[in-house]
């Protein structure tokens, strides 16, 4: 489907060359410029792999703790019990249960962005959510498994960001707010594509990072240049 913009997009797509690519720093600069929203814009990246996403085997995904924070209060969720429960309470969840919480999910409850448990309580979660939590179930992968729910749940509070590869090969996650200094905007990319550089899976031929892209929440994308970042990271 094709997409549509307005005059305020098509006006700072025009402002720059779009076809050109540019190093890391000048492409936040561009990005902050072109965040001219009347609320504070997500900064988001999105990187192409070259990797096959159907094979297993070459499954790019992981975590990282953005040094500069995402900018965002991001509201979790933490199935556990007992002593766990307290832990997760003192971290700083913004809810804590155990078959309660279940309960509560499986009657519609969505105001959450990140679900974590304990390994006791995953057996039950999923069970009885699996379809409804979807990406946002808990995985070990992302380190929203874990008998350490205190230590996860203040990472994910800090910045901590999950990336993973979509059907099509690329990655997308979010690395900060407009309102970021252009330093800090600097240093959580960075961070973010040498976590991601070296995530290159063993079975991945040719060139891995194809592109890198970043871009505002309403404003238009501006292209890294690859091999810089290879460099860098």
């Amino acid at each position: 489907m094709a997409q549509h913009h307005g005059k305020r997009f098509k006006a700072l797509a025009m402002g720059f060359d779009s076809g050109k690519l540019f190093s890391t720093p000048e492409a936040i600069t561009l990005v902050k410029k072109n965040a001219n929203a009347k609320f504070n814009e997500t900064i988001e990246v999105h990187i192409r792999l070259g990797v096959d996403p159907k094979k297993s085997d070459q499954n790019v995904r992981g975590t990282v703790l953005l040094p500069n924070g995402t900018g965002r209060s991001v509201r979790v969720i933490a199935f556990a019990k007992g002593d766990n429960a307290k832990a997760a309470q003192e971290a700083g969840a913004d809810i804590v249960g155990d078959q309660d919480l279940i309960d509560r999910v499986k009657g519609g409850f969505t105001e959450f962005d990140v679900a974590v448990a304990t390994p006791d309580m995953m057996a039950s979660v999923g069970k009885e959510l699996g379809r409804l939590l979807a990406q946002k179930m808990p995985n070990p992968k992302a380190g929203t498994v874990t008998a350490n729910i205190a230590g996860a749940i203040r990472d994910i509070k800090a910045g901590k960001v999950e990336y993973r590869l979509d059907k099509t090969g690329i990655v997308h996650t979010i690395v900060g707010k407009a309102s970021f200094e252009e330093a800090q905007l600097l240093e959580n990319v960075t961070t973010l594509l040498d976590a991601i550089v070296r995530a290159k899976p063993a079975a991945a031929k040719g060139t891995y990072v194809r592109s890198v892209t970043l871009a505002s929440t309403m404003g238009p994308g501006v292209k890294v240049d690859p091999n810089r970042i290879k460099a860098t990271a």
